[in-house]
């Protein structure tokens, strides 16, 4: 993974490059008004790729980047990304049983960012996101990261159920949380294989995803407030695997 900001580049040709080419893009932004036909191309690839494209007001390009954009801004990722299969050599170059986090259309930075943190300090072996609908590694996640970024691979996908299957596939068992009916969270047996869905901070994790999970499990509470942060309470699942893949020892 590299260290450096964010990119904005600008320009026809340039998007269009970098569309070719597979290079990791956050998002287009056009200029509102701009002739559809003249970006028939980069409509086209951004589509096959599964990088979101926004109208805008010109003035809002011309505040972004003082070159000539010809009305057409890309953000490219900041950061590279991961393949699944970088996931499971982790695991096994630590010795260990595959413990991944998906996150289900997350789309506050600072979440992702707060979510890689604790996923370096508990052992996570890579987060898998989706394309669509869900923010990527900019370099506001790098910053609320505080580093993690760097130590924790992060896969992105066309579609989390498919990749799921996939998952499920190779051995991984898959938890998600779910306030009604399920098992509390403290008896989760974390020594497994596992995957655990994080939803998304307004409608928690899709119906699609609840039913491929093996498990489901709740966190009890018993205040006011009906819900946690979506970083909060992946930590919560996090430690939990922490605490009972490398229980406390006498003396420590």
């Amino acid at each position: 993974m590299t260290n450096q900001e964010s990119e904005l580049i600008g320009g026809k040709n340039p998007v269009v490059e970098a569309l070719r080419s597979g290079r990791e893009l956050n998002k287009i932004w056009i200029a509102e008004g701009l002739n559809k036909k003249s970006i028939g191309e980069i409509l086209s690839l951004a589509k096959q790729s599964g990088v979101i494209v926004q109208a805008v007001p010109k003035q809002k390009l011309d505040g972004m980047l003082d070159v000539n954009h010809q009305g057409i801004i890309a953000s490219v990722a900041a950061y590279s990304y991961a393949e699944l299969d970088d996931l499971f050599a982790l695991a096994r170059s630590r010795g260990e049983d595959p413990f991944f986090l998906i996150l289900d259309e997350l789309e506050d930075p600072h979440n992702l960012g707060s979510i890689l943190r604790t996923a370096d300090a508990t052992g996570v072996h890579g987060i898998i996101i989706p394309k669509r609908r869900s923010v990527g590694l900019t370099g506001v996640v790098a910053k609320a990261s505080t580093g993690a970024i760097e130590h924790i691979p992060v896969v992105r996908v066309n579609n989390l159920s498919q990749t799921v299957e996939e998952l499920k596939k190779a051995g991984v068992w898959i938890a998600g949380t779910d306030a009604k009916g399920s098992q509390d969270y403290r008896s989760m047996d974390a020594t497994l294989p596992l995957a655990i869905i994080i939803g998304s901070e307004g409608k928690g994790m899709s119906r699609i995803l609840k039913e491929k999970c093996d498990f489901l499990y709740h966190l009890p509470m018993i205040g006011h407030v009906t819900s946690l942060n979506a970083s909060v309470a992946a930590s919560l699942l996090m430690y939990e695997v922490l605490r009972k893949r490398k229980p406390q020892t006498s003396g420590s």
